[in-house]
């Protein structure tokens, strides 16, 4: 085989690697992950790795990509982000910082007792929309939102009128 044809197959596999690094980047940032860096795109043994090879040997078994923001040197991560609210300890947040390089996503504190109240409305009936179990005519609002309402809070919303 040529250098030259070499050289191609080395190219096509560094693309490949490169699309299938950014492919596994956009799939980690949908839930919030980050990915620290991409895998290298620096061909070996005269190119004939694969791809797929390489991006196996870039992923350590049982570890993920550190989450978050990156850490700024010499920072801590609760003076680089405002985590009010947060459930954890100030020593918690940074230790995950310096352990990591990334301070981690600010948490949203569990809901109080006045969080969990119980909504307005009537109980909703097993097996039963509420525009079945409650006349909403006057109601402005659709079928469906009155519905998906009772769907999500198990109550059927009080009847509102215009």
């Amino acid at each position: 085989m040529s250098q030259h044809t070499a050289l191609r197959h080395a190219r096509k596999a560094a693309a490949a690697l490169v699309i299938a690094a950014a492919a596994f980047g956009l799939t980690a940032c949908q839930d919030g992950a980050g990915v620290k860096s991409a895998p290298s795109t620096s061909a070996v043994a005269g190119g004939r790795q694969s791809a797929e090879a390489t991006v196996k040997q870039s992923q350590a078994p049982g570890k993920s990509a550190p989450s978050g923001t990156p850490k700024k040197s010499g920072e801590k991560c609760t003076n680089q982000i405002d985590y009010a609210g947060d459930p954890r300890s100030n020593a918690e947040i940074n230790s995950i910082g310096e352990d990591t390089g990334h301070c981690p996503a600010p948490k949203k504190p569990a809901p109080g007792p006045k969080d969990r109240a119980t909504p307005s409305g009537t109980p909703k009936e097993a097996g039963k929309s509420c525009t079945n179990q409650i006349n909403y005519a006057g109601d402005p609002r659709p079928n469906a939102v009155i519905n998906s309402i009772g769907e999500k809070t198990g109550y059927c919303p009080p009847v509102q009128h215009k």
